[in-house]
């Protein structure tokens, strides 16, 4: 969990993903990278940490580098067989890793993407240009990658940990997604999913803070790793 100046509602994400119960059995490891928060986002945690079941790790960056920065260093900490993305907000529903799971333990998928735009579950309705631009991101993604995904800039991705840790990732904000998803794409017979998911959108008032600059990001990001660096 990737995770900058959250300190009034981190607590209920937490919540969330503490009453989660996961199929098999399975244990959950949670890990919160802190970007260098300047709230009180890290004595939230210390106290929610002493009295919470969760199994989690705090690490706090020593300076501000984005969530794609946050995002190498959870993966690095990882020791678990899956790695699931979580943002510190509440836009996504912790109930849904059941459904990203599903692909991955009847044997059929690598790596599941939860598509905001495909299936019958709750979206808040929110910015008509934001939608637009993602649906033209990921369209431009797929040219180069060959892929059909609904949804290439959704934050709700499972990857197996040991193809995930393989790759040599270089984005440190939020080109994060189309460089994963550029050099998933390359891996040989790799077997990619995607699952319907539930969106709770928030506004920039209430914490948003993607933005358009990160779309152009995100535009040169495809480009970059489609015609200029295949590493």
């Amino acid at each position: 969990m990737p995770a900058y100046n959250e300190a009034p509602t981190i607590h209920l994400i937490l919540d969330k993903i503490a009453s989660v119960k996961l199929p098999d059995n399975m244990e959950k490891e949670m890990l919160i990278i802190d970007d260098a928060s300047t709230d009180q986002m890290q004595n939230v945690l210390q106290d929610y940490m002493a009295s919470s079941p969760l199994d989690i790790h705090y690490y706090k960056q020593r300076k501000n580098q984005g969530k794609g920065a946050a995002i190498h260093k959870g993966i690095d900490m990882a020791t678990g067989d899956y790695i699931i993305i979580q943002d510190a907000d509440l836009e996504y529903d912790p109930k849904e890793y059941k459904l990203l799971l599903e692909p991955v333990l009847n044997g059929f998928a690598d790596v599941v993407y939860g598509s905001r735009f495909m299936g019958g579950h709750p979206h808040r309705i929110l910015f008509y240009w934001h939608s637009i631009g993602n649906r033209w991101l990921t369209g431009l993604s797929n040219m180069f990658t060959n892929l059909n995904l609904s949804d290439m800039e959704t934050c709700y991705k499972l990857f197996d940990a040991k193809i995930l840790k393989s790759l040599d990732l270089h984005e440190k904000r939020f080109g994060f997604e189309p460089e994963v998803t550029a050099k998933i794409a390359r891996i040989p017979k790799i077997r990619i999913y995607e699952v319907g998911i539930s969106y709770y959108g928030r506004t920039y008032e209430e914490g948003k803070k993607i933005n358009w600059k990160d779309g152009m990001r995100a535009l040169y990001v495809i480009l970059k790793y489609a015609l200029f660096s295949r590493k």
